[in-house]
């Protein structure tokens, strides 16, 4: 049987981070990107050029980045975005326009208040005008499964005699359903007459929870390039997993005529950890293949039947998405070598330096832990490796609180000097959020706080996320310790330094 190659085309970084809440700073972006790199993804779809100057010196700085995947900015079918998007990405080694507008009947009246033939017109004059930068040009028909069959056949065919080298078929509002999807690929197969000039892409989102159902029964009816995100995230609720789609296709690969992807699936865990302290939107417990049960067992059938064979209980392997099976106790007697060991099996390797500041916060921890657990290497990782510039830097704080009496927290700050206060509160944490917001003098609101332990036991690290808006856009930020008012401070001053940070580009 010949084997089909499934292009992953990953917008994490565009749709992915219009998730609410989900924004991320220009090192955020690129630490993203160069784990896409290590998926070995086919296309990195690094933002949306036009929309601002920031989105902009992300886009490039992926495309100058990243050396082994194309790289494409989103465009709307506008000259100015069109511009915009080529200067963003002409400097990497593979780049891609993807511009779009929309064809339903909806969007064309409410939305573009226009008619299909100016929507035609439009998609076809704005393909060319790409297409006079780049030969890679995509087109994306959006809210394409609401659209009238014929006219979608229309422009597709139109688009690609136009010079389109990827059509996509957007399920923007996630309202198909996987037979019907089927039927709408195969349709397209079937009435667009050139349309083997093209590749067949889909971008399903999760309205109804069929993304990756509705994303697979498409590639069955032969479309050759999904798109996805790390973790499902993106507008509303969300976009296709990638990394479902991926182990549904390793997994099941009777049942999908050979296709295959290029995608290192070892490093799906490590990316969804990643995003997760990134973004400070925590995974679902029992999310599929990357959730903290997705390969625990706790019914005792269960576990007698793993025991005897994993293969009774087990569809893949924990190892096969970069899950390790192997708990290597870890604690302050542990060598450099063991620990450097455990990183890499976590699927981190670290340069000299951020090693070496990594190994020290690992000591510390030690002393304060009986047994370094692979969840607090993981988040011991992303707290020095995604460290912001610290405007405002903790030095110590000290609290008095019981509950019998009104919580008062002292916090000292370093921001150029060291400066202190004191506040009140209905408890420790926001009494130190208290004491902070008198000091930094910003107008912001909290939005959001959150805690959880990272690890079981006593001495569990305690990781916090919390939520702030400010200049009217929404901040967030995260903290690791094995106190959790600590944990709470670090996050709180996490949140507020990337406020400042924003505020000072």
């Amino acid at each position: 049987m010949e084997r089909k190659h499934l292009m992953v085309f990953d917008t994490t970084l565009r749709d992915g981070e219009q998730s609410p809440g989900c924004s991320m700073n220009l090192k955020e972006k690129l630490e993203v990107a160069r784990q896409l790199d290590k998926l070995k993804v086919d296309v990195i779809e690094a933002g949306f050029a036009i929309a601002s100057p920031g989105d902009f010196e992300a886009v490039q700085a992926v495309a100058q980045t990243v050396r082994n995947t194309r790289v494409a900015s989103l465009s709307r079918a506008m000259t100015q975005d069109i511009d915009r998007a080529y200067e963003a990405v002409k400097v990497g080694e593979a780049p891609r326009i993807h511009t779009f507008i929309a064809t339903s009947d909806i969007h064309i009246q409410y939305k573009l208040k226009s008619t299909k033939e100016e929507v035609l017109e439009r998609a076809v004059a704005m393909v060319k005008y790409a297409k006079n930068y780049l030969s890679d040009v995509q087109f994306s028909a959006e809210d394409a499964t609401r659209t009238d069959t014929a006219f979608l056949y229309r422009i597709l065919e139109a688009v690609i005699k136009a010079g389109a080298t990827t059509v996509n078929i957007p399920d923007t509002v996630g309202y198909t359903t996987p037979d019907e999807f089927y039927n709408i690929i195969t349709g397209i197969r079937q009435n667009v007459s050139n349309i083997d000039k093209a590749v067949i892409a889909v971008h399903c989102h999760n309205d109804l929870g069929m993304a990756v159902a509705n994303s697979l029964a498409a590639v069955k009816a032969g479309a050759a390039q999904v798109e996805c995100t790390i973790n499902g995230i993106g507008e509303r609720a969300g976009n296709a997993a990638m990394e479902e789609i991926v182990m549904a296709l390793n997994t099941r690969a009777d049942q999908f005529n050979g296709v295959y992807t290029n995608i290192e699936a070892t490093q799906l865990y490590p990316a969804s950890r990643m995003l997760s302290q990134i973004t400070g939107m925590r995974v679902q417990r029992n999310k599929a293949i990357v959730g903290e049960n997705a390969f625990a067992h706790e019914s005792g059938i269960h576990q007698h039947g793993v025991l005897a064979n994993k293969s009774t209980y087990e569809i893949m392997t924990p190892e096969s998405v970069g899950v390790p099976t192997n708990q290597l106790v870890l604690g302050k007697h542990s060598g450099r070598h063991a620990f450097e060991d455990r990183l890499k099996d976590l699927g981190y390797t670290l340069e000299k330096e951020m090693l070496d500041t990594v190994f020290q916060a690992f000591k510390i921890l030690a002393d304060k832990k009986k047994v370094v657990y692979d969840r607090d290497l993981e988040a011991l990782v992303q707290d020095k490796t995604m460290k912001m510039e610290e405007h405002y830097k903790l030095k110590q704080f000290v609290i008095n609180c019981g509950n019998q009496m009104t919580a008062t927290a002292t916090v000292k700050l370093v921001n150029g000097e060291e400066m202190e206060e004191v506040s009140t509160g209905t408890g420790p944490i926001y009494a130190s959020f208290g004491a902070i917001d008198k000091l930094v003098g910003l107008a912001f609101s909290l939005e959001d706080y959150s805690l959880q332990a990272l690890t079981e036991g006593e001495d569990a690290l305690g990781e916090a996320f919390v939520q702030i808006r400010g200049n009217n856009k929404k901040y967030h930020g995260s903290g690791v310790s094995t106190d959790v008012i600590e944990a709470s401070i670090k996050a709180y001053l996490n949140a507020i330094n990337r406020m400042v940070s924003d505020t000072k580009k």
